[in-house]
Formats: C-alpha cells, sequence, structure tokens
C-alpha cells in the first residue's frame, strides 16, 4: 500500500523543521521514523530532504507512506462485511451483533478483523488491523477502521481528544424517568469477576454518559447515549445503575424475551476526516432484532 500525500508550506511555517510541520500535522514518532527509514518517503520540490532541515515558504512537501506487510496472526476469513464508507485512508464498517471485533482465543477466524484482511487479500492489498472504536461482540453498529498508520495515530488522538462522537441506541424496558439526563457514576471491576464491571465510588475510574429517550413502543424504550469516557460496558452499567439495564444482556440483566443479545447499537458516528479535515458524519439503522422490539428509528446515511 502507498499513500502519498502533499502538502504547501505556509507563511506561519517558514523556517520550521520538517518533521515539526508534519508533527503539527498529526505525524506520531513511529510515522516519523518510518519516513527517515525509507528512502524516498519525503521530498521537498522534488527533492530528498531531511526532517530536521528547514522548511523554505511555498515549498512543495511530497510523503510516501510506504506499508506491505499485514498482520501476522489474522487469518483472511471470506466473511459478509457491510462496507459504509471507504476511501484511502479510513474504513467505515456496520459490524453485525456476534461477531468480535478482533482475534482472540476462543474467536480466532470468526471476527471482523479476519473478515477485513480477506477483503483486502482478495484485492491484493496488504492489511494490517487498526480499529478505532473497538465493539463488544454482541454490539451492532458502526465502527472505524484507519487503512495506514498515519491516519491511524491521527484518528488515536481525536480518540484521547475525545473529538470522535459516539453515539449509540439501547433498548431497555418500561418508561424511562427522567427522560434525558447525565449518568456520572465512576466504574471498576467486580470483586470476584474477570469479565463484569460494577459503579465504584472509591476505586472506579472516571465514566460519564449522555442519555435521552428517543421513542417508546410496546413498553420499551429507545434510549440515544453519548460518551464522554469510554470504559469497559459503560452504557450497560450506567443504564442498569439509572434502573433501566439493556435488555437481552447476559452479564448484566438476562431478559432474553424478545432478543438475546444485549440491545446495544453504534448508531453515529461524527469526527473530522484524519486527513483530508473534512467533517464526516456516518449513521446505520437499527438492525432487524432490535427494530422488532421497538420499530423503525430513523434513517440512515452519510452527510
Amino acid at each position: 500500500m502507498d499513500r502519498i500525500l502533499h502538502y504547501t508550506v505556509r507563511e506561519e511555517e517558514n523556517g520550521l523543521r520538517y518533521e515539526q510541520i508534519l508533527r503539527r500535522k498529526g505525524y506520531s514518532r513511529q510515522c516519523l521514523a518510518h519516513l527517515k527509514q525509507n528512502s524516498g518517503s519525503f521530498l521537498a520540490d522534488g527533492e530528498n530532504r531531511y526532517l530536521n532541515q528547514r522548511a523554505g515558504m511555498g515549498e512543495r512537501l511530497t510523503v510516501r507512506i510506504s506499508e506491505r506487510e499485514s498482520s501476522e496472526k489474522i487469518v483472511p476469513v471470506s466473511l459478509p462485511l457491510d462496507l459504509v464508507y471507504e476511501d484511502e485512508d479510513i474504513l467505515v464498517v456496520n459490524k453485525p451483533a456476534g461477531m468480535p471485533t478482533h482475534p482472540s482465543m476462543n474467536n480466532y477466524a470468526n471476527t471482523l478483523a479476519n473478515g477485513l484482511a480477506w477483503y483486502y487479500q482478495s484485492q491484493g492489498k496488504p492489511f494490517i488491523f487498526r480499529c478505532t472504536n473497538r465493539l463488544d461482540r454482541d454490539t451492532s453498529g458502526l465502527t472505524v477502521i484507519a487503512k495506514h498508520m498515519l491516519s491511524s495515530c491521527v484518528l488515536s488522538a481525536m480518540a484521547v481528544r475525545k473529538e470522535i462522537r459516539r453515539e449509540y441506541r439501547a433498548i431497555v424496558r418500561g418508561h424511562v424517568e427522567p427522560q434525558e439526563g447525565t449518568i456520572d457514576a465512576p466504574l471498576g471491576r467486580k470483586p470476584g469477576s474477570v469479565l463484569e464491571r460494577t459503579v465504584d465510588f472509591e476505586k472506579g475510574e472516571s465514566a460519564v454518559t449522555h442519555y435521552r429517550v428517543v421513542k417508546e413502543q410496546n413498553g420499551h424504550s429507545l434510549v440515544a447515549l453519548e460518551l464522554e469516557t469510554g470504559r469497559t460496558h459503560q452504557i450497560r452499567i450506567h443504564m442498569k445503575y439509572l434502573g433501566f439495564p439493556l435488555v437481552g444482556d447476559y452479564l448484566y440483566n438476562p431478559d432474553m424475551e424478545y432478543i438475546g443479545r444485549q440491545a446495544l447499537h453504534s448508531y453515529r458516528l461524527s469526527f473530522q476526516h484524519p486527513i483530508t479535515g473534512e467533517r464526516m458524519e456516518f449513521t446505520a439503522p437499527l438492525p432487524e432484532d432490535m427494530e422488532r422490539i421497538i420499530g423503525p428509528a430513523g434513517e440512515a446515511g452519510k452527510h
């Protein structure tokens, strides 16, 4: 995979070292090391330059990111994929429930990573799996994957700065009251359990979730949730703490009357494109198992 990027040195960048200019554009130390180690990866006005040299205003900078390796431990497997968006830098996928995001001891060949490895292998392209917002196996919906090291490090930095907005949709029983609000309750590991988390005001890590009721139907409520933090099982525990656990949640509320997995869906993702800076927004419709409970809940697409 070769990704070629061009920049023009602006007035405020005149006299800066090339590496300073690239750092301002989101290049990590790893990305800069890659450029230093690969001859021809960085040019100024068509000529090789060292990254510690000074830039001149108006210079045309060319960066070539070359990746030839694939993730060694991810076996390519032909799996159905719902690709919502793809360009040279990112891929947005609508992951189905029941599909793990990446391989583990008990899920070696049935994951999103396996399916994407096959997708790129069939095109004769290398692929390293770099997922920005990992979803639990039984959580459906949108996730964004970086296609090379630069888009990965920029997206990761954006996630740390909370610049990637994530809206989920969940289904709970009953009438949620109040209809909207903020849950601010720290989370920690549940004593004696490897998997479970719990609200822990003494030792837990800060966790904040904003919620609002979107719709009520058939004795259930559809709730929109936005995360300020990304703790493990945050939505599932916070809604239980509020008194309205997600239906179908085998860990925290094994209410399987209408659905066999936690009724949680990554509905909307919005962020600035890591390379172009364009504002991106994607939505994915409720999957069929959640729609059966609550009915249709809006259109999906890219804006």
